[in-house]
Parts: C-alpha cells; structure tokens; sequence
C-alpha cells in the first residue's frame, strides 16, 4: 500500500509538472543544435587561416588588408551563457515558486495528503522531480557551452574566461545555481499565500543573489587578484591570460606602493629617470590568472549549494507548519 501511495504521488508531480521538463527538453535540443551548427562554422573559420596570424593575447586582432578588428562568430555563445546566468531566476520563478505553491494556492494538497500521503512525501515527490530535471537541464547547458567555446578560449578574436557569459555562464556553478533558484522558489512558494507573489519575490530574490555574486567577481572579493612585479624599469610580464584589476603602479625600496601616474612615461630613459629621483625601485600590477577561473568557480559553487542545501532544510522545517 505504501508503495502505492509513492507511486501515486510521484504520478501526480509528474502529471504536474510534464509541461516544465517537456520545455526543458525543447531547449535543450535547441541550444545543442545551434551549437553544433554555430562551432562547426567556427572551426572552419579557425582552419582558413585567417586568425593564424593574431596574437592570441588581449589586443585584438585586426585584418591585414583593412586594419578593421577581426573576430569569430561568438554573439550565439555569448547569448547561451547569458541564459545560464539566469537559468536560477527562470527556474526559481516559473517553477520553483508553483511547485508547491500552486497545490496550497488551490488546496489541493488536502486531497492528497487525505489519501494517507505524508507531508515529507507530498514535499518529496515533487522536489526530487524538479531537481533531478534542473541538474540535467543546468549540466548539459554548461557541457554544451564549455564544449562550444574550447576553440574560442581565451583569444583576442574569442571569449576571455573572465568574461562574464564565461565566467558565470560555464562549470559547476550553473548548476548549483539553478539548484539555488529551484530551492528559493520553493521555500517563498511554501510562504507566500499567492503564487504570483511567490513568484515575484522569488524574482527579487534570485536576481539579487545573482547580481552580488556578479559584483563579487568585479571586484574581487572572494578571490583576491596576484601581484606581479618586474625589477626597476624592466617592461612588467605580459597580461597574457590574466584578468587585470586596473591597478598598476610603482614601489619604493620601502615596499611602499604609489600610483602609475607618478610616473607616466613607459618604458624608456625617462621612466628610469623618473623612478630614480623619485625612489622607486619596481612596477607591479594586479591580476587574476587564467588558473583562478576554477578558483572562482568552485567558491560560487560552494556559496550556491550551500544556500540550495539551507533552504531546502528550512522548507523541509515549515512544512508541518505551513501545510
């Protein structure tokens, strides 16, 4: 009998939510298609010959012939990782927020728990149902973007991995942050007395989160830039890779650090000069190397799991309360 009941709960959720997953399918064909079709006529740009001759550096590249910049096709695969930074608002608003607010909107939850189904099984069923379908969804749209933008990585004519489509829109953390909107939407469904300002709360909420972490990328908070020196007035390392704060400057024998306009000349006799009679003995710069894009992946991840796992436990706490 008890299995029954689980049978028939797990039915109900999935009668309920077959439109979501079915939706999730459709954009999943659709984005592997485009970027199938989108890489393929990358790769042949690639194999022309036409970038052979650009630095893959971050000065862009330019035509011989016209000077204009030259650059792949790579507006397709900006946009899928623009989706996949607000996959956790989407999924957190249209299906979070409904998942179980809809049924205690309408009261259909007493018809089911009337039927001898547990609150934690009523709860259950339709949580493991979204997140299982949000895990795939997430997963295979950062698999299908990392695998789109390996030939572009880190190219003046491609995606820097410090941009945010990139940045944000690939990894691990896609998922952990679509399983964050999945859990926010749930918890503000299971408080709020309408869905529709569960929903609207859940956009807040999940927007907010999402922009913080955007701002924590920026300014480096969570993973603190490297600095680089060169000795005297010796041209500083190339950036390279590397994803620069902005910050350049001088430092006296003392350790201290002055800005780069104390010395505004580049490297010639008059930087020297300068240097000497002002004391400094070295130049430096700050920057995250390319190595930190993992770094700031897996602190997103943990920040976003962490949050998932929270608010799942809170939601599981308030259903007796609140059902």
């Amino acid at each position: 009998m008890k299995g029954s009941l689980w049978n028939g709960s797990f039915w109900l959720a999935w009668r309920q939510q077959r439109v979501l997953v079915g939706i999730g399918a459709v954009v999943l064909a659709a984005a592997a298609a485009i970027a199938a079709y989108s890489r393929s006529g990358m790769l042949d740009a690639l194999r022309s010959g036409m970038f052979d001759h650009c630095d893959p550096g971050p000065l862009s590249c330019t035509r011989s012939d016209t000077g204009l910049p030259l650059l792949l096709d790579v507006e397709p695969l900006r946009i899928l990782g623009a989706l996949n930074i607000v996959l956790p608002v989407v999924i957190g608003v249209f299906w979070g927020a409904p998942l179980l607010g809809r049924d205690r909107e309408l009261g259909t939850h007493r018809m089911v728990l009337a039927q001898g189904v547990s609150r934690g099984q009523w709860f259950a069923s339709r949580l493991a149902l979204a997140a299982v379908t949000t895990v795939v969804l997430s997963g295979v749209l950062a698999v299908v973007f990392a695998w789109w933008w390996r030939p572009a990585a880190d190219r003046s004519y491609g995606v820097f991995w410090y941009e945010n489509t990139a940045l944000s829109g690939s990894g691990p953390r896609v998922v952990a942050a679509a399983l964050f909107g999945l859990a926010a939407g749930t918890l503000l469904g299971l408080l709020a007395r309408r869905v529709l300002a569960a929903m609207g709360l859940t956009l807040l909420v999940t927007g907010a989160v999402t922009l913080m972490l955007e701002w924590t990328h920026r300014t480096r908070l969570l993973v603190p830039p490297h600095t680089y020196t060169s000795a005297g007035s010796i041209p500083k390392p190339p950036m390279g890779e590397k994803w620069s704060t902005g910050n350049y400057g001088l430092i006296t024998a003392s350790g201290n650090r002055d800005d780069v306009m104390k010395c505004p000349f580049p490297s010639s006799a008059e930087l020297r000069e300068c240097m000497a009679q002002r004391g400094y003995v070295a130049r430096f710069y700050e920057a995250n190397p390319a190595g930190d894009y993992w770094t700031f992946q897996w602190t997103d991840t943990a920040l976003l799991g962490g949050l998932a796992l929270l608010l799942t436990a809170v939601t599981v706490l308030l259903l007796r309360r609140r059902v």
